[in-house]
């Protein structure tokens, strides 16, 4: 029996109609008396499906709809035609049963009390999620010593660093055990350690609790050691609907790599890369995203320089999109 999808879009549009103000005086009278508004296309005609279990990278360039998306998702927003399932409701119209068996973390938005320490937020969404109090304190208890959070819960969520509040957040989203996780820009401000707490839980409560993962990122690695699939939207419309493995496979062919040097860097030749920017002590070269390309640099660098730090960036996950984008138009 093929399995039903936890997530279903059909045909999704939504514009928004945006008013227009005449510039000067007597355009600002005509359009007192006349308003006239300009429609901007958010998300234009898109479907998809996503299983459950499945760990989905939605990503694209600001602007693209992305987060237009997820907020329709949720039931933020209503679209303009089109029609959505989520766990088999409709987010516009059955958004307080939904939101029983969601969480999301939205980067630009906080879910928690700004002037009160975090504990105080997951206590009262407890209460709002009418969890039964020892299941609540028993799955707390994990959050918190998964999350390493347990230093500053009680700390004012003000006086956090964005990382520590990236955390908390995480932890908010996920107190009731939600069905589906939507994450919008997870990793942000997070150093690399954080960073792969934070994949670690993903990829745990994904493999022991079976939650559904809908990610957004502008960081290549969450992409790289999370998702299965990756749907790219660009101007409101799907460019790109494969594998993750396909897409690293296909376009995520190369590393950028940044070298520090004591010397200066004038005399810097080496042949297997692309100079993408060069200083008086700086190189920044792009190279093949293959083990034996970085170690053929490293070696090169240690015969002929001193070298005093090392940056090894993904190609921008913009670089990417504009490729796939291009491809698509010819």
């Amino acid at each position: 029996m093929t399995q039903q999808p936890i997530i279903t879009v059909k045909n999704l549009h939504k514009s928004f109609n945006i008013k227009q103000i005449q510039p000067g005086l007597n355009g600002f009278i005509k359009s007192f008396f006349h308003t006239t508004y300009k429609t901007i296309v958010a998300v234009d005609n898109i479907s998809f499906d996503v299983q459950e279990g499945e760990i989905l990278a939605f990503i694209g360039p600001n602007g693209a709809g992305k987060s237009t998306t997820i907020k329709m998702l949720t039931g933020i927003l209503y679209p303009t035609s089109g029609s959505i399932r989520v766990l088999g409701y409709n987010p516009a119209t059955d958004r307080a049963q939904l939101a029983y068996h969601i969480g999301s973390v939205f980067g630009q938005k906080s879910q928690l009390l700004f002037h009160l320490p975090a504990i105080d937020s997951f206590h009262l969404f407890a209460r709002i999620y009418e969890l039964d109090m020892l299941e609540y304190q028993k799955r707390l208890n994990f959050l918190v010593e998964a999350f390493e959070i347990s230093k500053y819960i009680k700390t004012p969520v003000r006086k956090l660093s964005l990382g520590q509040r990236m955390k908390c957040e995480l932890v908010g989203s996920l107190i009731h055990k939600p069905r589906i996780l939507f994450l919008d820009e997870p990793t942000i401000g997070l150093d690399v350690i954080a960073k792969q707490q934070v994949r670690d839980v993903i990829k745990y409560l994904n493999s022991e609790e079976k939650t559904t993962i809908f990610l957004t990122s502008h960081d290549a690695g969450d992409i790289e050691t999370l998702t299965q699939r990756t749907i790219i939207i660009n101007h409101g419309s799907i460019i790109f609907d494969d594998s993750t493995h396909r897409l690293k496979k296909d376009y995520l062919t190369h590393k950028v790599v940044e070298l520090v040097f004591q010397e200066e860097a004038d005399k810097f030749a080496y042949p297997d890369g692309k100079i993408i920017f060069q200083s008086k002590h700086v190189v920044r070269l792009q190279v093949e995203a293959s083990a034996r390309a970085i170690e053929q640099l490293l070696s090169y660098t240690s015969e002929n320089f001193t070298l005093m730090d090392l940056t090894i960036h993904d190609e921008p996950l913009e670089n990417i999109i504009s490729q796939i984008y291009q491809e698509k138009r010819q």
